[in-house]
């Protein structure tokens, strides 16, 4: 429901797109809890409009919290939310549901799912997840959890994952990781990357191949450069103060001295 996306190319004059929560919005007063699994634009990002019309608290991990904060001060919803820090491993009351809250590993870190236990049985949300084993922060989905689930017996699994659909399995994050290498090893140019603002796990890979070949990093875009703030300071990147150069300064740096981090998408 948080969601936001960028227009379709003939939707012109549409700077962002949110979706329908009129059903919600109704029943606003039914709404006891908004929880958020994770931090990334598409689950974040439509959080003030509904905030606006819901006075329901949030409760989310520590870098979900800091990239939804960011996203409310730079929209001027800060005072319109009520915000609750909870950790993977951790239970909690809201109502009638039990919710449990279990590490899964994604493309940013702290991202949980959630385990609801209802008056009518068990839900189970997976939210957005990848079975790495390997992932970039070291903390791999909880599979114990998940194993105690199904022993439990669930009534209703809510489950969604890019390209489930398609047969094989899809390789580990750590392979970018060379593949980095290669790249920042052969330019013999600027390197210009472009990803998600929140995905904080991409944008370490490009810091710590940056540091190895010898280049300075800027950053392009507010959305970039606030959510790199938050997540340094919740200690969720680890990139030192002389790596990184404002983007002014890397435009007038040599080519093979510098990379640059974009996105696409600044909302």
């Amino acid at each position: 429901m948080q969601a936001s996306c960028s227009p379709k190319n003939d939707m012109l004059g549409i700077d962002y797109i949110i979706p329908d929560y009129e059903y919600v919005r109704a029943r606003a007063n039914q709404v006891i809890g908004i929880l958020i699994t994770h931090g990334h634009e598409d689950h974040i990002g439509a959080i003030h409009h509904v905030l606006n019309d819901i006075a329901a608290p949030v409760y989310a991990t520590a870098l979900t919290r800091g990239l939804i904060e960011v996203k409310l001060a730079r929209n001027g919803s800060s005072g319109n939310a009520l915000l609750h820090t909870i950790e993977a491993g951790q239970t909690i009351e809201l109502g009638p549901f039990k919710i449990e809250f279990y590490h899964i590993s994604h493309s940013i870190p702290d991202a949980v799912g959630l385990g609801i236990t209802t008056p009518a049985g068990l839900v189970v949300h997976m939210s957005d997840f990848k079975f790495d084993l390997t992932p970039v922060d070291g903390w791999p989905t909880d599979y114990a959890k998940l194993a105690e689930f199904a022993q439990r017996g669930v009534d209703l699994l809510l489950s969604d994952s890019t390209n489930a659909e398609r047969p094989g399995w899809t390789p580990s994050e750590m392979v970018i990781g060379p593949a980095f290498d290669k790249v920042f090893a052969d330019a013999e140019g600027r390197v210009l990357i472009a990803t998600f603002a929140s995905l904080i796990s991409r944008i370490q890979q490009v810091a710590d191949a940056a540091a190895k070949h010898g280049r300075k990093m800027a950053l392009a875009g507010p959305s970039m450069i606030d959510n790199v703030k938050i997540a340094r300071k919740l200690g969720y990147l680890n990139i030192a103060d002389e790596l990184l150069v404002p983007i002014d300064q890397a435009l007038n740096m040599q080519g093979h001295k510098v990379v640059i981090m974009c996105t696409g998408f600044a909302r």
